[in-house]
């Protein structure tokens, strides 16, 4: 499991520096100690789901696509991902390949099969739609606990249970699509129940929001199983319902690599 967020001049400036901190990115000991156990909450070393993903919006039929997704924590702070699409026919074999390093980047690719070829998501495509739904290649990435300004902004019941607020901004605004995130934590399961997620330098209010329906625990850990993305402003949405997870397959690292990526017949050998 993981174990496994102007140079200035003589010493009245220099104190100004250490003494002053922007209240967005204002860190408090309790933030940092509850974000890390959010991403050192017990995981498996391996997860295997099968399910459903969801695209809603206003005078549309929903769009319903099946999906396998596999995740594997390498250790050492390195955890692979590979998302692939079984059904319909129009995006059938598409994958997604993210190599997340311990150092806190990310490596991505996407597999057309139209194309027969994968190519890399540049970073500077972190807020771009995955497969046009609401959830962005960053959203797919882990985001290591250092990498965020954490504070507690309060607590709240939501959805009928307690839950932390949890405040996280970028440490170095360039290495997200996101301004700052605002996460209700499940202290029970260490889960966020809901994320309000903040474009740069507009706090006024969110552009997207996270939101669980549904928590079970599977082979002893949490797992979300009901979840959606809402684009705030155009409302559409992104449901994505878990109707299997498995937990320690031992699932080899072969799993994760380009060929796996581009050969569908490769990891079809490994759907539950």
């Amino acid at each position: 499991m993981r174990k496994a967020h102007a140079l200035l001049s003589w010493l009245v400036a220099v104190c100004a520096v250490f003494t002053f901190v922007p209240p967005a990115l204002a860190e408090d000991g309790a933030g940092k100690r509850l974000a890390q156990q959010v991403y050192n909450r017990p995981d498996g070393d391996d997860m295997t789901t099968r399910g459903t993903m969801v695209l809603e919006e206003q005078g549309r039929s929903p769009r319903v696509r099946q999906m396998i997704t596999y995740r594997l924590d390498v250790g050492y702070g390195e955890v692979w991902t590979l998302i692939r699409f079984t059904s319909p026919s129009d995006i059938a074999d598409t994958g997604l390949l993210t190599l997340d390093h311990a150092d806190g980047s990310s490596d991505q690719w996407l597999y057309l099969p139209a194309l027969d070829r994968s190519r890399r998501i540049p970073s500077a495509r972190k807020g771009g739609r995955f497969v046009g739904s609401d959830i962005f290649f960053e959203d797919l990435q882990d985001r290591k606990v250092d990498m965020d300004h954490h504070r507690i902004l309060g607590d709240e019941e939501i959805f009928g249970v307690p839950t932390r607020i949890l405040e996280s901004v970028p440490v170095d605004p360039g290495n997200s699509t996101y301004g700052r995130r605002v996460s209700w934590v499940h202290e029970q399961s260490l889960l966020p129940l809901r994320i309000d997620f903040y474009a740069p330098g507009r706090d006024d209010a969110p552009v997207k929001r996270m939101e669980v329906h549904r928590l079970e625990q599977v082979q002893g850990f949490w797992t979300v199983m009901d979840s959606t993305f809402t684009d705030l402003g155009s409302g559409h949405s992104t449901r994505v319902v878990v109707d299997e997870a498995l937990y320690d397959r031992r699932l080899p690292q072969s799993l994760f690599t380009s060929q796996s990526l581009e050969d569908p017949a490769r990891e079809r050998v490994h759907r539950p």
